[in-house]
């Protein structure tokens, strides 16, 4: 049975590195995003007053329903919520006695309490997609923790290739759902193969080498959308393939895309959760020094290295021949995609239940072997014996159902998935979709910022007449003169739904008008999310507040010596002049509930306020990314401490002395 406990571990530990990553981020935006005065209280997604706690937690489940009971209002809840998530996810990213089930359970029932009432700030594929995986280290991870030692080292057991099976299928659904959408969406981006031409300068977040990339070849930017397709088409099926070698260099290919991403875009966790989830490709004997192997070794070796080129040369030449690649004599490489949207959309229809039934083929497969070991084990008492089979058998059960639940958003991907599910697989996933224990998935299903990337700017004036101030946000384009900020995996949610909103009208977007209602009445929670330091209202507000449309573009190479990184052309006004007594503002804003209709009164614990207060205070004296990359520094730091001090305190080391 192939190992996998080395990888197993270190996939929790990621996994507690991501939830750190989710919590912290979170929590400094909690105030400004929810609180009684920010731009979406919280408090009104759990005003229930004739309803017991019971039925309020059964109609939205969340551990905010407790705040009344120990003192503490939903916002404070919320912070508080946030710090035991911190406090978990970094006890397991230190420590692997600490990633337990009881632990990802807590973790899980944390970020999803808080996820119930994050509204469109939490709407994120990235933030559900921390949630499934999330439920799945509930399965992966051991009941306790059973340290081992040199002579009898921890024994997986025969369940876990099972679950952590389910990893792995999550992970090829989401880069093959990713990969499907861009060409089924119909985007003449996509299929011309010029989307990285527009998605450099379009992206949410750039990051500094983004502009630089922006500026690299046409053909050869060309020549990367070809490569990420394959990445995310054609490599995922190979995710099954019985050979391992096949599987260990999908694995270094999908890291070495993530990580072309990660260098170029601020995308929060997204990238990292993604390289979290691609472990499942590899075993333990990635991470073994290299032993002596007798002949029968050697030439298994051989054969998979033989294997793995012919599956990777089919690759390749599918590859040239899909996608016309042509080269020429002074360099370049012409590339452009060789089959119609047709013979895509039927090649799909055969496809999708054929990778299904890949997959199922391999389930099948991991669960056999799963059942043979636990058949025989020969050291075990007979009642163990009876014990390891009936949870081995669970854990089988439990992963069927959730790779059943699992085909009802994949096969969403076309028409023909719609046969491989059963209906009343349809209607369990129906019942506990609010769970999104699995989902569907899909980024950059289209390419946006074709004709300039657009950007909403907020002014401020005292007179009707100006001058107009501008209002400036710590990450998002603004000022031209401002270098682009490295963030990840730190998300300022605010920044990401001001470029949502940029793509729509105000009116599609109603939390714009609370947002403008804050700054008009200059909510310190608020203005934290901006940028302060360039406030053009510091002492007090302006009394009035408008928004413009700007499309902005990359400056040439010649542009940015004079240390200019954009370009922009005023598009039009994006919404009208309000101010802060504007009746038809508050009676919209009353309307949302998203003003109090009454003088609140504070019913919080004053001890409790005063240790969330001072945390807070300390949590928030940096900026967002790098307080995230202090805590993970942090715990790199204990983790390499304790690693020096293990050798002196074991027994056979004091023995020694």
């Amino acid at each position: 049975m192939v190992e996998i406990r080395l990888t197993r571990n270190l996939f929790l530990r990621c996994m507690n590195i991501i939830y750190l990553f989710a919590f912290a981020s979170l929590y400094i935006q909690i105030p400004g995003l929810y609180g009684r005065n920010g731009v979406l209280p919280a408090h009104v997604q759990l005003e229930s007053k004739d309803n017991t706690l019971v039925q309020n937690i059964h109609n939205k489940p969340t551990l905010l329903w407790l705040a009344p009971y120990i003192g503490l209002d939903t916002e404070y809840m919320m912070d508080a919520l946030s710090l035991i998530g911190i406090l978990l996810s970094f006890s397991g990213f230190v420590s692997q006695k600490f990633c337990t089930k009881p632990m990802f359970a807590a973790s899980w029932s944390l970020y999803y309490s808080l996820y119930q009432v994050g509204q469109t700030f939490l709407w994120f594929q990235w933030d559900i997609l921390l949630l499934e995986a999330g439920f799945l280290c509930v399965l992966v991870s051991p009941i306790r923790h059973k340290p081992g030692t040199r002579r009898r080292p921890t024994l997986q057991a025969p369940s876990d290739p099972v679950t952590f099976w389910l990893v792995r299928w999550l992970a090829f659904r989401l880069l093959f759902s990713s990969g499907i959408v861009k060409l089924t969406s119909g985007c003449p981006q996509w299929w011309s193969l010029n989307a990285l031409n527009v998605h450099f300068e379009s992206m949410c977040l750039p990051a500094p080498l983004a502009w630089y990339c922006f500026h690299l070849p046409g053909w050869f930017l060309n020549l990367n959308t070809v490569f990420a397709n394959v990445c995310e088409i054609f490599l995922p099926p190979l995710f099954f393939f019985p050979v391992q070698s096949v599987k260990t260099v999908a694995f270094w290919i999908q890291m070495f895309l993530q990580v072309c991403i990660v260098i170029s875009g601020n995308f929060n966790f997204f990238n990292f959760l993604t390289m979290s989830l691609c472990l499942s490709l590899v075993n333990d004997s990635f991470f073994a020094t290299k032993k002596q192997e007798n002949k029968s070794s050697k030439l298994g070796t051989i054969l998979s290295y033989l294997t793995c080129l012919a599956v990777y040369g089919t690759v390749l030449y599918a590859t040239y021949v899909l996608y016309s690649i042509k080269f020429y004599p002074d360099g370049k490489i012409e590339s452009k995609i060789a089959f119609s949207k047709a013979e895509f959309d039927f090649a799909l229809s055969k496809g999708l239940p054929l990778v299904i039934l890949v997959g199922l083929l391999s389930f099948i497969g991991t669960a056999f072997q799963a059942l043979l070991a636990a058949l025989s084990q020969t050291s075990s008492s007979f009642f163990s014996k009876i014990f390891t089979l009936l949870s081995t058998a669970f854990y089988i059960i439990a992963a069927i159902f959730v790779f059943a639940d699992s085909l009802v958003p994949f096969s969403t991907l076309h028409p023909a998935g719609n046969a491989t599910v059963l209906p009343v697989v349809r209607e369990w996933h129906t019942r506990l979709s609010h769970l999104h224990l699995t989902n569907a998935y899909g980024l950059f299903r289209r390419m946006t910022g074709v004709g300039g990337r657009p950007e909403i700017i907020i002014e401020g004036a005292n007179d009707l007449k100006g001058p107009w101030l501008e209002y400036h946000f710590l990450y998002k384009p603004g000022d031209v003169n401002r270098s682009l900020p490295l963030v990840a995996p730190h998300q300022p949610r605010l920044d990401w739904q001001m470029w949502f909103a940029a793509l729509g009208t105000y009116h599609q977007n109603p939390w714009l008008m609370s947002l403008t209602y804050r700054i008009l009445t200059n909510q310190p929670e608020v203005l934290a999310l901006m940028d302060q330091a360039n406030n053009p209202f510091k002492d007090s507000p302006p009394k009035y507040l408008r928004a413009e449309l700007y499309h902005y573009h990359y400056t040439s190479w010649s542009e940015r010596l004079t240390n200019k990184w954009w370009t922009r052309e005023k598009v039009g006004e994006y919404f009208p002049t309000f101010s802060k007594d504007h009746k038809p503002l508050l009676e919209y804003l009353r309307n949302l509930k998203m003003l109090s209709q009454e003088s609140h009164k504070s019913t919080v614990n004053q001890y409790a306020k005063r240790v969330l207060d001072q945390l807070r205070s300390l949590f928030t004296q940096i900026d967002g990314g790098l307080l995230l990359w202090s805590l993970f520094s942090a715990g790199m730091a204990i983790i390499m401490l304790s690693g020096w001090s293990t050798p002196a305190t074991t027994p056979r080391a004091k023995k020694n002395n």
